[in-house]
């Protein structure tokens, strides 16, 4: 199979712990699903920040920290650890993940699916776009959720317009 579905960022935190949100919480049977029918290749990235979190750039403007390793808020979810393997995690200290350049180049589509559709989702799949303009980059709206619904809906017009397919 030459497909590729990218799960960024389903951790305990965005989900029901710091940052979490109902509309982060129902997306999780929606992934879980879709990770369940597939025979896509699965990859995950992981926020990952230290203790110093609230120092950095990202945490004087968010200050709420999040998703410290190796809390339990830095963890993936329960509902999907089955798929989690060490080769198959991709950790990040920021919203796009660099690392994933290299290892999603063997991969005719990408489908990302996950949190937070107004800041990582959008990240990762405007650098992956930039990077392999040709590849058919995808986001599934059902299994995303934004900080808001509204942020979720603008997130998905930006990446529309820049040619990344909605479904």
């Amino acid at each position: 199979m030459n497909d590729l579905i990218l799960i960024i960022d389903m951790q305990n935190d965005f989900i029901d712990g710091s940052l979490g949100t109902k509309e982060a919480q129902a997306i999780v049977p929606r992934v879980q699903k879709k990770l369940f029918t597939t025979d896509s290749v699965i990859m995950f990235t992981q926020d990952t920040h230290g203790q110093d979190y609230l120092d950095s750039q990202e945490g004087k403007n968010l200050p709420i920290k999040h998703c410290i390793k190796p809390e339990k808020g830095w963890e993936i979810c329960d509902a999907l650890k089955p798929y989690v393997k060490e080769s198959n995690v991709f950790e990040k200290p920021t919203f796009g993940c660099t690392k994933l350049i290299q290892a999603v180049e063997p991969y005719e589509s990408i489908t990302l699916v996950g949190l937070c559709t107004d800041i990582c989702i959008i990240s990762n799949a405007l650098l992956l776009k930039a990077f392999y303009p040709e590849k058919m980059i995808i986001v599934d709206s059902k299994c995303c959720a934004g900080g808001t619904p509204e942020s979720h809906e603008n997130a998905l017009k930006a990446m529309r317009s820049c040619q990344i397919k909605i479904i």
